[in-house]
């Protein structure tokens, strides 16, 4: 019996998958996969899903970059569920939060209500982002798009952020894709920080001086 036949896959041929950060133990997402994304996952070590709104497998981070390199898969009590214990590269959430389960429900007994997380959220999605993207500059690996970028200089690096405000400006004057847009301009933002030695915990104590 191969590993997939001990799975017990729903009438629709699949299986529920929490993804958890294998350092941390912080629960990323809940996501869905078919045999064939959960065969893939175990042959290549990143995370394979199915969507179940696009109606195809699909690797985790392959238009993002925000991959999910997968240390080990484990199969619950029932054979119905699997956890996949992930390094993740990059935000796990299409928000660009370092989880999906960023929303508390407050309330008496059951909860009654939905609350947003405070900034600690987007505070530890900067934090990861900033050390993932240290980690390609010390590493500097090939096809990384962060590493490339970094090899071009901190010209190129500053145009990009300048190209990026452009964007982000031009979102808002439309209103749409400003989220998206934004996200953009931090990420070059931070790459730039990194290039020229600056660390966000230097920007984070100016901002709490002056607002504070």
């Amino acid at each position: 019996m191969t590993a997939v036949e001990h799975v017990r896959f729903d009438a629709s041929g699949l299986v529920p998958v929490v993804a958890q950060d294998t350092n941390t133990g912080e629960v990323l997402t809940l996501a869905y996969a078919n045999s064939e994304a959960v065969e893939k996952t175990l042959a290549t070590g990143e995370a394979h899903y199915y969507s179940r709104s696009r109606a195809e497998l699909w690797r985790k981070g392959e238009t993002s970059g925000n991959t999910q390199s997968v240390v080990e898969v484990r199969l619950d009590c029932d054979g119905d569920a699997l956890l996949y214990k992930v390094e993740p590269r990059g935000p796990a959430c299409h928000t660009g939060a370092g989880t999906c389960f960023f929303t508390t429900l407050a309330g008496e007994g059951v909860g009654i209500a939905t609350k947003k997380a405070d900034g600690e959220a987007f505070g530890a999605t900067l934090e990861r982002l900033a050390g993932t993207i240290a980690q390609r500059h010390r590493e500097m690996p090939e096809g990384s798009y962060t590493a490339g970028l970094i090899r071009r200089g901190p010209e190129r690096v500053a145009q990009k952020v300048g190209e990026e405000a452009v964007e982000v400006v031009i979102a808002a004057l439309r209103e749409e894709r400003l989220a998206e847009e934004t996200a953009d301009l931090v990420y070059h933002l931070l790459v730039l920080l990194e290039e020229r030695g600056v660390g966000i915990e230097e920007v984070a104590g100016i901002l709490s001086d002056r607002h504070g």
